[in-house]
């Protein structure tokens, strides 16, 4: 904290090794935006040619809540800049993770797309889910593109923005168990040590306000995701193809409100679990949980910034 000039929630901390050939040797790092850090920055990057390029992008990301693929590619987009594709695609162990989600999700779809051709459902669906999760454009997907009428040159941002929704819908029903854990634990922690009346009221009166917050980010990232499920289901019941995919191809400016507000939600529940081991008794010194609960609320902003989201 007394590395910046601001109060600040999370930061973003690069690491620049000693040698590329051996990282266990360690290396130098700095956050973005602590004091000093262009100086550093300038001393550590070498032959670099373009350190204003470097900054810009890396302020970029030190925006951003999460450093989600679709997330971040946006709002690298936003910002002008160019970025190889590569970087934007699912790590490989959260694609292993989806892979039975998906496949729920597109069940029906692949039903729809693939009518003609040989082969059960079953042997569709594992092939047309490992080839939407894949980094590469596969000629799996030609059936699909087909009956979401999807034009070659559109054809990329189109599934871009499907896997995008897919991952969301994903992370929110993986945090979901975890989010509920949060809102039950928060109203049985327990305060150890002295602590008075007046702390004691305070300590209410954030968790109230915390849990509200929480509740209002959890409606407004399912609420951009049932417009989605609204727009797949009419694909699916009604065949309006043309209404998923001119929704898919204007879509990803709606990753910039998911990602946030997913990325925000994460760091509350996954914080919690941290301070507090599932299974373990919850208290804490009066100290300690008002500052916890103070770094969610603050994180989650004020009632004005999310009707605006």
């Amino acid at each position: 904290m007394e590395s910046f000039d601001r109060h600040r929630f999370s930061a973003t901390k690069l690491i620049i090794p000693f040698t590329r050939s051996d990282l266990g040797l360690g290396g130098r790092s700095i956050f973005v935006a602590e004091r000093g850090w262009l100086e550093t920055l300038e001393e550590l990057r070498g032959e670099a040619p373009d350190l204003a390029r470097d900054v810009g992008v890396l302020e970029a990301i030190d925006e951003l809540p999460s450093l989600d693929p679709f997330l971040l590619r946006e709002h690298l987009k936003r910002r002008g800049f160019s970025i190889s594709p590569s970087h934007f695609e699912i790590s490989a162990p959260d694609r292993a993770r989806m892979q039975r989600f998906v496949a729920s999700e597109i069940t029906k779809l692949i039903d729809l797309a693939y009518r003609d051709t040989r082969g059960g459902t079953e042997a569709n669906t594992s092939r047309l889910v490992e080839a939407l999760l894949s980094a590469q454009t596969d000629s799996r997907l030609e059936p699909l593109r087909l009956t979401l009428r999807l034009e070659p040159n559109n054809y990329k941002e189109g599934i871009f923005a499907w896997k995008g929704f897919l991952y969301y819908k994903w992370v929110l029903n993986s945090l979901w168990p975890d989010i509920k854990e949060v809102f039950a634990e928060l109203s049985r922690v327990r305060v150890i040590g002295a602590v008075d009346a007046a702390t004691l009221k305070d300590l209410d009166s954030t968790k109230f306000r915390l849990r509200a917050k929480m509740e209002r980010q959890v409606r407004t990232v399912m609420g951009h995701l049932s417009i989605y499920d609204e727009t797949f289901g009419n694909l699916i019941e009604q065949g309006n193809a043309i209404a998923f995919r001119d929704f898919l191809l204007r879509s990803p400016e709606m990753f910039l409100a998911l990602g946030e507000g997913c990325g925000l939600i994460s760091h509350i529940a996954t914080y919690w679990r941290y301070q507090f081991n599932a299974g373990m008794p919850i208290h804490a010194d009066a100290i300690q949980l008002i500052d916890i609960l103070q770094d969610f609320e603050a994180s989650l902003g004020t009632v004005d910034e999310h009707v605006a989201i």
